[in-house]
């Protein structure tokens, strides 16, 4: 992890390598663990999210020309640049669509184009939210500099379209409302149905306890497969219920409609009853954060949300799989995959002085089972979206 003053001296300078003068500013935003909520975000649940110190930072100054032109240190030093007027979903496509998606949304406010150079710390396809740090940053910066009336809820809904609209993945408000609106030293408690949101206390450290992030090292991306296809069936699942979405159903015992005897209408049952029982744990989580009680008791919940995961919704691996196995063999309170699926990271929670051992004990099994060495970090709560610069 670098300072800020060094990211932005260092985004600074490769701006000023790559388009021959300083940006006006640099902005940053942070990818995302989700302590527990996933896929409920699609169906107007409940999340409970945290941003990572890890942030993607834009370095970003306007044009005089009409063109927008991207770039970034991670890349291969090629700038990706076309027209203003030329942006349209799907143009420019690879990873430059997703800040070309925050530009098309504020394209009448910025007639005159826009230069951005993005660096970034957050690992991409690690199931961590590094497309939404991506769309968030860029937001930011074009917010400060050609549209000051646009409040934060604005920003997440800006970056959500880029994502959904211009690139084309389905993702739903987690991702953004995280990266824009947490804050430092807590869990973003949000509901994704009506926006309201509350910071809840998240001091892990005051009792002993550290979040483990364990990177499996299999990629994933939300623009194509099997994510779009869970969103689908959840889609039908609620239609089929008589619902607009699936968090209007409560109680495992409102989906007995779904159960008809056929294949189609197995998977539906699952999927719907992962949803339904994730809000629920999301509300027990919350419960035992605002109180007294140990945080130590959420353990044996984040385990039952990966095997919720594992098993109704289908969207483990057997990467995932090893992960959350080996660390509560090895002492973890409680573990589980975090993100879109289909590869990506899990969490555990541990005492903190138990993270070199549970480590140890992922890493063993990794290399048992042939995979490479996972890379390892310790999530802590961090603040949102901002402009360094």
């Amino acid at each position: 992890m670098t300072s800020d003053e060094e990211a932005v001296a260092r985004a600074s300078q490769a701006f000023a390598d790559t388009f021959g003068g300083p940006p006006e500013g640099v902005w940053a935003a942070p990818g995302r663990v989700n302590v527990i909520g996933e896929h409920t975000d699609y169906n107007a649940g409940f999340v409970l999210p945290v941003a990572l110190p890890h942030t993607t930072r834009a370095a970003v100054a306007r044009r005089h020309d009409g063109r927008v032109a991207f770039a970034s240190r991670q890349g291969d030093g090629s700038v990706v640049e076309l027209d203003l007027a030329e942006l349209a979903p799907g143009r420019p496509e690879g990873w430059a669509g997703y800040p070309a998606g925050v530009v098309w949304g504020v394209r009448d406010r910025l007639g005159a184009g826009v230069s951005v150079l993005v660096d970034t710390d957050v690992p991409v396809g690690a199931g961590l939210s590094s497309s939404a740090a991506l769309t968030c940053s860029v937001a930011l910066a074009l917010r400060d500099l050609v549209a000051p009336e646009l409040d934060r809820p604005d920003l997440v809904e800006l970056a959500r379209r880029a994502e959904n609209d211009f690139v084309g993945a389905p993702t739903g408000i987690l991702d953004q409302s995280a990266s824009v609106l947490c804050t430092e030293g807590h869990a973003l408690f949000l509901d994704t149905r009506d926006r309201t949101s509350e910071q809840v206390p998240l001091d892990l450290a005051a009792a002993g306890l550290a979040v483990l992030v364990v990177d499996s090292g299999v990629t994933h991306e939300h623009a194509g497969g099997g994510y779009g296809d869970r969103r689908r069936e959840c889609e039908l699942a609620a239609e089929r219920l008589g619902v607009a979405f699936l968090r209007e159903i409560d109680d495992v015992a409102g989906l007995d409609a779904l159960v008809d005897g056929t294949p189609e209408g197995g998977v539906l049952l699952r999927r719907a009853r992962h949803i339904v029982t994730e809000n629920a744990r999301v509300l027990e989580v919350v419960a035992a954060l605002r109180g007294d009680a140990d945080p130590r008791r959420i353990g044996p919940i984040l385990t039952a949300g990966h095997e919720s995961l594992r098993d109704d919704f289908e969207i483990s691996v057997p990467a995932l799989d090893a992960i959350v196995e080996s660390a509560t063999a090895a002492g973890a309170y409680g573990a589980r995959m975090v993100g879109g699926g289909f590869g990506g990271s899990a969490i555990a929670l541990v005492e903190a002085d138990a993270l070199d051992s549970v480590t140890a004990a992922v890493t063993e099994r990794f290399g048992r089972e042939g995979h490479g060495p996972p890379r390892t970090f310790t999530a802590v709560p961090s603040a949102g979206a901002r402009r360094l610069s």
